[in-house]
């Protein structure tokens, strides 16, 4: 049960790859290749252009209507500028005192600040075969390209530098941080492009993890875009990225991966291995018997990741992008109003 429960996936092709050709070359040393921004082929860039604009007008249109003023509360800069000073009032945090200004004053004052804008964003892209799979229309990887498309286009548009590691097989590919829409481009064309030259092999996520820890130096939002199926060992890289960066841990998933339809016979198969199963989805005990080990890695999973003391949005291929990144920067929201109240640290993991 554990084969077909780790890795499970219909044999059939990635849907939005592009043309064959335009590949960057990819050393062979883990972390250590830099794709170089090539113009790629006709069709291949024709086709990105349209994934791009499309999220633009159905995606990002929406989501300009829906942040308004949230911007700040979304993502933050490396550092804080002093916007004024003013009375200490209650649930302020005693650390931003001014203590001379106190002294002059004979009341308490405290210094407000703003975060800096500017900032660094990183996406941690696990590409892994099991990415493939789709119950419906839409398959994770699509999510994916989806998401970190959007939020690359959101950040670019601010001055913000964006950057990317692609993990296949193993880490093969890195694209430095820049900004401006040409390089939204050209990291959802590398993301489409990966779909057909993904080789099959063992995920392991604690490569990626520890290879962003040693390659990016400067204080970062890094996005570790994955759906977590993965061989074990990659909690501790990611709770040591999260002590230096700010970690957002975006789990893809499919609906079929946590219950299953009765719909006869089915065979499955390990996108990893290729090894096939065949089963009776008919069967009301075996269906119970998966429902309540998908519950349990879920329960696990989510555990894992307040341990390592990271944000988590999950995007489900059946739900719609605006409402889950909505639904996050809402979250992400009343955590920073909490924090900023004084509230103690455990309280605050807690919300």
């Amino acid at each position: 049960m554990k084969n077909w429960l780790r890795k499970l996936t219909p044999p059939r092709s990635a849907s939005g790859a592009s043309p064959q050709g335009g590949r960057h070359q990819r050393p062979g040393g883990a972390g250590s290749a830099v794709a170089l921004e090539e113009t790629p082929p006709v069709g291949a860039a024709h086709h990105a252009e349209q994934v791009l604009r499309r999220l633009e007008w159905k995606v990002i249109k929406r989501l300009d209507g829906l942040l308004q003023g949230d911007y700040r509360t979304l993502l933050r800069g490396t550092g804080l500028d002093l916007a004024d000073l003013r009375e200490y009032q209650l649930h302020d945090d005693v650390r931003h005192i001014d203590w001379n200004v106190t002294a002059r004053m004979q009341s308490p004052h405290v210094r407000v600040f703003t975060e800096d804008r500017e900032m660094s964003a990183w996406f941690l892209l696990d590409l892994s075969p099991s990415i493939d799979f789709g119950s419906g229309e839409l398959r994770k990887r699509n999510v994916s390209a989806e998401f970190v498309t959007v939020l690359a286009r959101l950040l670019t548009r601010h001055g913000n530098r964006v950057g990317a590691m692609l993990y296949g097989s193993g880490v093969d590919t890195v694209i430095p941080t820049r900004s401006g829409r040409r390089h939204v481009l050209h990291l959802l064309h590398s993301m489409l492009d990966r779909a057909a030259s993904t080789e099959n092999g063992p995920t392991r996520l604690h490569e990626l993890l520890a290879s962003a820890g040693s390659l990016i130096k400067r204080r970062s939002t890094v996005f570790v875009v994955s759906d977590f199926i993965s061989e074990p060992g990659w909690e501790k890289p990611l709770a040591q990225l999260a002590q230096r960066h700010e970690v957002v841990a975006v789990r893809v998933l499919d609906p079929l991966e946590l219950e299953l339809p009765d719909l006869g016979l089915l065979t499955l198969r390990d996108a990893e291995t290729g090894e096939q199963l065949v089963v009776d989805t008919h069967d009301a005990g075996f269906r119970k018997r998966f429902a309540r080990i998908a519950a349990q890695r879920e329960a696990e999973l989510r555990e894992a990741l307040v341990k390592s003391n990271v944000d988590a949005l999950e995007l489900s291929t059946d739900a719609d992008l605006v409402d889950a990144i909505v639904r996050f920067v809402d979250m992400r929201k009343r955590r920073t109003q909490l924090s900023a109240g004084g509230m103690p640290a455990h309280l605050r993991r807690a919300a």
